[in-house]
């Protein structure tokens, strides 16, 4: 689980870096290289979010079974379940096919994002490694204009690679 949070807070942030840069093309390449370390080895970009967070909308039952954790079966509850409307029933989809403990480690590989001016205390509360603090400052400068504003504001609590990392989870 710690390499997964790794390997997610690597990427996001060589993805920040690449967007900032003037090399974006060299940045772009390190940032991809290090997105297949964490993300199944045939997951499609359009399953992939940044850091290897794979989206449970448009994920395939083979993309699924290829993520740690991840049975056959379990990745065809998954699917049968899509579209989600929202993480929360995602989270009900993987606590009704796994231990609590497995479905928090899975919603760190696949999500659905939280749109940060509508989702709920609760859908915010699944991102992984939400903390109380964190879901308060999250509601707090609702309504949010960009997500630079996002990265200003959240950026107060913690540091850019924590945001970065966050940002794999949320939507405007």
């Amino acid at each position: 689980m710690r390499k997964v949070f790794f390997v997610a807070a690597l990427a996001g942030t060589a993805m920040t870096l690449s967007a900032c840069s003037q090399g974006a093309d060299d940045a772009a390449e390190t940032a991809v290289e290090d997105n297949s370390m964490a993300a199944a080895p045939d997951a499609s970009t359009a399953t992939e979010k940044a850091g290897g967070v794979a989206d449970a909308n448009t994920a395939t039952a083979e993309q699924l079974a290829a993520m740690n954790g991840m049975t056959p079966e379990r990745a065809a509850a998954i699917v049968a379940g899509q579209p989600y409307a929202t993480v929360t029933d995602l989270n009900a989809v993987l606590v009704a096919n796994m231990t609590p403990e497995e479905a928090t480690a899975t919603l760190s590989q696949l999500f659905v994002p939280v749109n940060l001016n509508s989702a709920t205390r609760e859908e915010i509360a699944l991102i992984p490694g939400m903390t109380d603090r964190m879901i308060g400052e999250f509601l707090e400068y609702r309504p949010y204009a960009d997500m630079n504003e996002f990265d200003r504001e959240i950026g107060k609590y913690v540091d850019e690679a924590e945001v970065a990392r966050f940002r794999n989870y949320v939507t405007l």
